[in-house]
């Protein structure tokens, strides 16, 4: 089991809606199909089953054929691709930009959960295949949000002119961001393999896909990954009648932004908004969006236009030009895969909650949505300087001037805290309440308005105390600061800030071991691990 786990809603880090759906409350019922536990898959499995043709995976498996034609498999990974071919196998999938380096660590805790997940479905369900996936986000074009890793507080940055689709990005420019980060590393044996980890990767591959796929498959072929690129033009084949029905039926309009107003209607902020056609137009260095403008099409920030017969015929020819935005994405996986589950972050599960009226007007399957793994990875120094200085690892995840106010009352001497003084003026006032009522109710909003002013003044002297008392205490403050700035990198989550390569480089692939033992995708709580050399305590 892991060290520690805290409920999501405990951490203040999680929205409304996401914990609300983890706790699997009523109001958000319609907005999923089934709730991720064990029993519910085997409904998922049989509904897939029936909508998933024998065709689609003969296509699956030729793409990916192809796609890995380049890549060392692993003897775990080609009998996963083999396996797709067969009609009771069925995929688990998490996606992800391309980020530099796998970015922040929850690029990690996603495949690791896929991975995990799999391996579990498979004990419960062993007439089935279940195999990983790695869907790569190869047709983004936000290259600023992937263009970076921080390692040991500083960031490395790819520093590049970029436009289009980031998979198709050249790897040419990044050799001095290389030397800079290898000479960040150090020396010793951990250090050595980030770095050939590094150069292989990037300096020895052609583009931003290959080098991904060649980093992502080095980290987790022995557990079997299958990565895709929906970049195919025949995969993308397999979706033309949805492109189709978007051009010409803006088919998800509708249905998402009924969902969307329902959502907000119960009181729950909306992820994203629809579009009247949710797609892109790919091609070259450009990928921009496909409007309608009085019965044509054109692609925005460019001289492109098209008749809608001409639109057609281009999709017909070149799908592989036609790129799903946010909205399309979910659905062209689910087409194209024998997929049951979707692994994601909140903020992608918060998207995903506004789509299955779409994939019911497409007649599609929506899959089990499962929130990712979180951790929060403690090392062995920081747990003992937690211990010294009495510090509760759930009081880490508190904002930072009510950590310092809760530490500073635990430790001095003094008992600043004057709820028992509030509390002993309130019932005061309770009778010159009775009093002004009984003589003259017009007296009632000067008493409110002293009882204001009290108890804002006591408010203000109890700060003025504190501040003093942490003055008096600033070494101690000063030691706790620190430890909660390192463990919660600019006052985030550790796993949206800080890069594998931290923690690769003290304990190697003993790291990742200790992940895939102690992250249960189907434990939906936040987990806190203490890492030693001994795995963790």
């Amino acid at each position: 089991m892991p060290s520690n786990t805290l409920a999501f809603r405990e951490t203040g880090y999680f929205s409304r809606l996401i914990c609300d759906y983890l706790e699997q409350k009523p109001i958000l019922k319609s907005f999923y199909n089934r709730f991720p536990s064990l029993p519910d898959f085997k409904a998922q499995l049989l509904e897939k089953s029936g909508s998933y043709a024998i065709e689609n995976r003969k296509i699956l498996f030729r793409a990916l054929e192809k796609q890995y034609s380049d890549s060392l498999i692993s003897a775990e990974t080609r009998k996963n691709l083999e396996a797709l071919l067969q009609e009771n196998t069925f995929t688990i999938t998490t996606g992800h930009q391309l980020s530099l380096f796998t970015g922040p660590l929850y690029f990690l805790y996603k495949i690791i959960s896929a991975i995990n997940l799999s391996k579990q479905l498979t004990e419960a369900y062993p007439e089935y295949n279940f195999v990983p996936v790695y869907w790569m986000a190869t047709e983004d074009h936000d290259f600023d949000e992937i263009s970076f890793f921080n390692f040991r507080g500083k960031k490395f940055q790819w520093n590049l002119e970029a436009s289009g689709a980031v998979g198709t990005l050249e790897n040419d420019e990044i050799k001095k961001l290389f030397e800079v980060f290898t000479s960040e590393l150090g020396g010793g044996m951990q250090a050595q393999n980030l770095k050939e980890l590094f150069e292989n990767a990037y300096l020895k591959h052609k583009t931003l896909t290959e080098a991904t796929r060649f980093l992502v498959n080095a980290l987790f072929k022995s557990y079997g990954l299958v990565i895709v690129d929906g970049n195919d033009a025949e995969l993308k084949r397999l979706f033309t009648p949805y492109i189709k029905n978007e051009l010409l039926a803006k088919g998800a309009f509708k249905p998402v932004q009924e969902t969307s107003k329902k959502l907000k209607a119960s009181g729950y902020n909306v992820q994203v908004n629809p579009r009247d056609i949710n797609l892109f137009y790919l091609k070259n260095r450009l990928r921009e969006r496909i409007v309608k403008v009085n019965g044509s099409f054109e692609v925005n920030n460019s001289e492109l236009y098209f008749s809608e017969e001409e639109m057609l015929r281009e999709v017909e020819s070149n799908p592989e030009r036609f790129s799903p935005n946010v909205i399309m994405r979910p659905l062209y996986q689910e087409v194209i895969l024998p997929n049951i589950c979707y692994i994601g972050g909140g903020g992608e599960l918060a998207y995903w909650l506004q789509l299955k009226s779409y994939f019911d007007a497409q007649q599609i399957p929506f899959p089990v949505l499962l929130l990712r793994n979180s951790a929060l990875l403690i090392k062995e120094k920081q747990q003992e300087k937690l211990e010294r200085l009495a510090i509760a690892q759930k009081h880490l995840f508190l904002e930072q001037n009510t950590f310092i106010n809760r530490k500073v009352r635990e430790i001095s001497n003094i008992d600043i805290d004057f709820t028992p003084q509030k509390e002993h003026l309130k019932n005061q006032f309770l009778n010159l309440y009775e009093l002004a009522t009984k003589t003259d109710k017009s007296f009632l909003g000067a008493v409110k308005a002293q009882e204001v002013k009290q108890i804002k003044g006591l408010a203000k002297l109890e700060k003025r105390l504190l501040k003093a008392q942490k003055r008096k205490l600033a070494d101690e403050v000063h030691r706790i600061t620190i430890l909660q700035n390192e463990l919660f990198p600019n006052k985030s989550l550790q796993e949206r800030t800080v890069n594998f390569a931290e923690f690769f480089v003290e304990y190697g692939t003993g790291f990742l071991d200790v992940l895939f033992e102690e992250l249960d995708p189907l434990h939906q709580e936040f987990h806190i691990l203490v890492l030693t050399n001994h795995g963790t305590r």
